[in-house]
């Protein structure tokens, strides 16, 4: 569990988050959504530690990360996957050097143990005889799949993805969707994933928030989200005609 305590953040005067509070669970695919500038991507930033919050407290199991000098930082970042916007993969190496990226840079395992290991998380996310391809060789699915494979690559504890639904199609999106849902309840994650895709909330949206400048408007689940109550949500959510006509029948 990650638990997210009166969170706030500012930039330049202007507060962006203001004093967030949410838990977010273990085994559950936990959804922040909102609109652009919404705010939620500095709050995934904040809980990784790529923003410092002006206050408040982030605690990964009950371990203040807030709290923590930068050896203790380093050590819960190796338990930490995460799921880039656009997939972040290194162009000029292989999806193997790639997907082997984080276990060069925290374990001291033999080849033989990794080679197996980036074998065991391309087969995971269903790609196969693509070791020695290079990013610009296959498609942006593919793509997302080995930037999922590279997350879990150390076996992580939390798993953290920033739109990874972006500039996909909605076949595609869908995939990778149930992809993170699989490997969440398989591995029993905490996995936390930022997006503005609707589809995504009906599909997957075991615990969502929703942002709105800057402050949590409203908690719930994909199942009780058509039905917020939460006038800013709606606005959000119901801008979609096809989305309209669901909540009116």
């Amino acid at each position: 569990m990650i638990e997210v305590i009166n969170i706030n953040k500012s930039f330049d005067g202007k507060p962006v988050l203001k004093d967030i509070s949410v838990s977010f669970e273990k085994g559950k695919t936990n959804l922040i959504i909102g609109q652009s500038g919404s705010g939620k991507t500095v709050l995934l930033k904040s809980i990784i530690g790529l923003f410092e919050p002006d206050s408040g407290e982030i605690l990964f199991d009950a371990r203040s990360f807030t709290k923590m000098n930068q050896k203790q930082r380093k050590a819960i970042r190796k338990e930490i996957g995460m799921v880039f916007q656009g997939g972040a993969l290194f162009d000029s190496a292989t999806i193997l050097e790639n997907v082997m990226f984080p276990l060069e840079m925290f374990t001291d395992w033999d080849h033989k143990k990794k080679r197996e290991r980036v074998e065991f998380c391309l087969n995971r996310v269903n790609l196969e005889n693509v070791d020695n391809l290079y990013p610009s060789e296959i498609s942006g699915g593919m793509q997302k799949r080995v930037a999922i494979a590279r997350a879990i690559a150390l076996n992580p504890q939390y798993l953290f993805c920033d739109e990874p639904n972006s500039g996909l199609d909605p076949k595609t999106a869908k995939v990778i969707d149930e992809l993170i849902q699989d490997i969440t309840y398989e591995f029993n994650i905490t996995t936390i994933i930022n997006t503005h895709d609707l589809n995504s909330m009906v599909e997957i949206g075991d615990h969502i928030i929703f942002i709105y400048e800057g402050e949590k408007k409203w908690e719930g689940n994909k199942t009780n989200f058509l039905n917020s109550g939460c006038p800013e949500l709606d606005n959000f959510v119901f801008s979609s005609s096809i989305l309209k006509n669901i909540k009116r029948s």
